[in-house]
């Protein structure tokens, strides 16, 4: 399907695999240059093309249901020294580059999708049960 464009021609009104893998290099290209992320990413992919064809393909799975990643995106975060901020950032970065690309009603469901794994993410690798307030019955 082809791309439909706002009438400045920036922003697609359609998501599909060509518009998110746009999406993940315009983040990445951002994000590469963050003060907070950049030294994570740079120190974490030394070939950025697999790179970038995998988080699309991770995309392309978790917005459009199309079977194109296999992976596990927990163990990848897991070796790397990352903490809760580093995620907001991600988040902030990730929403300003959907709202570029894409019209509201498409950035909407990539940014509430990107929270979501956000927190799981986060929920994963930093929430220890021992620190949880304990139940009093």
């Amino acid at each position: 399907m082809e791309d439909r464009l706002d009438v400045a021609g920036n922003q697609s009104s359609d998501t599909s695999v060509r518009t998110l893998s746009r999406l993940v290099r315009q983040f990445y290209a951002k994000a590469r240059g963050d003060p907070l992320l950049g030294p994570v990413f740079e120190g974490a992919v030394t070939d950025w093309e697999p790179h970038l064809d995998r988080v699309a393909a991770f995309w392309a799975t978790a917005a459009l249901g199309v079977p194109a990643y296999r992976g596990n995106p927990m163990a990848a975060h897991r070796k790397h020294a990352l903490t809760p901020a580093m995620f907001d950032r991600w988040l902030l970065i990730w929403g300003e580059t959907a709202d570029e690309i894409f019209m509201p009603d498409a950035a909407e469901p990539l940014k509430t999708r990107a929270a979501i794994i956000a927190e799981s993410l986060k929920l994963g690798l930093f929430f220890d049960p021992q620190d949880a307030p304990q139940r009093t019955e």
